[in-house]
């Protein structure tokens, strides 16, 4: 390139040359944008399918209106990357938003993404829900974890486990309503609990939420094995996953910030539309010992 851009300067039609100069710069920049990519998504489990949880918090229709906004925020965001998105598991609230909703989103380097993504989201507005147009904080909490490849030893005895079949809600016509095909699991030993209602067979559901679990269970021990390494060598720079990550504040000015990265953008609507991936990379790039 260096050499065409020296015949390009001293012949006088060289500035032809100069465009396809221009397209090998740019073929240049996104090949170094793909080692960068591969680099910061490089941690062992970043290649696997993601599977994310939110909560909505204290606060009733406003907190589940919130969950709601988010989960719309990650299935575009998925929708964008040329993701699939499976919803697992979906509580509706009774005015508006949702109780929970589990789904899993499949694409290679989806976990890698959204790993970031976990703890609690804060958002600052004036209550579409309030008649006196009061502003309102509402909370809701969301978890990503690896589904991991079933190869992975979890051990998982059947003695720990509570399981127990109930009609589906939603739509499914008579089919829910005559049914009891949906699966609730409940691990006794560390509380957590995994349901499925989204598939018309009973044992579909369970064999989904036993799938979902053991990626939870595996989540979990490996966050523990984390923070024991962390007490042991005294290591400060832990990402704390429950606390608040992200303000998003509609009111009264516009602007969201992460709190880890102290990035801070102004486009509010883009963000909630799905287009995170400017916190993404930053959150990447922080807590990534290569940058």
């Amino acid at each position: 390139m260096e050499e065409a851009l020296e015949i390009a300067e001293s012949e006088e039609e060289g500035y032809l040359l100069l465009k396809d100069l221009e397209k090998d710069i740019e073929n240049i920049k996104s090949q170094i944008s793909n080692i960068e990519l591969r680099v910061l998504l490089s941690a062992e489990h970043d290649k696997n399918n993601a599977i994310v949880s939110i909560h909505p918090g204290a606060g009733g229709t406003e907190s589940q209106d919130w969950a709601s906004m988010l989960m719309r925020m990650y299935l575009r965001w998925a929708e964008k990357k040329g993701f699939k998105v499976q919803i697992i598991d979906l509580q509706s609230g009774e005015e508006a938003g949702i109780k929970d909703v589990t789904f899993t989103v499949e694409g290679l380097y989806a976990y890698g993404y959204l790993k970031g993504e976990s703890g609690v989201h804060r958002l600052v507005r004036i209550s579409p829900f309030d008649a006196n147009k009061r502003r309102h904080t509402s909370f809701a909490a969301v978890h990503v974890c690896p589904e991991v490849e079933d190869n992975v030893q979890i051990e998982i005895k059947e003695d720990d486990l509570r399981i127990d079949t109930f009609r589906a809600s939603g739509a499914g016509g008579q089919h829910v309503n005559k049914v009891s095909s949906a699966v609730r699991i409940v691990h006794i030993p560390t509380g957590i609990i995994v349901s499925c209602q989204t598939e018309r067979s009973q044992h579909r559901n369970k064999e989904l939420a036993m799938r979902i679990l053991r990626s939870k269970l595996y989540d979990l021990y490996e966050k523990e094995k984390e923070e024991k390494m962390r007490s042991l060598t005294g290591d400060k720079k832990n990402i704390a996953w429950g606390n608040q990550i992200r303000s998003y504040v509609l009111h009264p000015y516009r602007l969201i910030k992460d709190h880890r990265t102290d990035l801070e953008v102004y486009n509010v609507d883009q963000v909630l539309d799905g287009d995170i991936d400017v916190f993404i990379e930053a959150y990447l790039k922080k807590f990534n010992s290569f940058f």
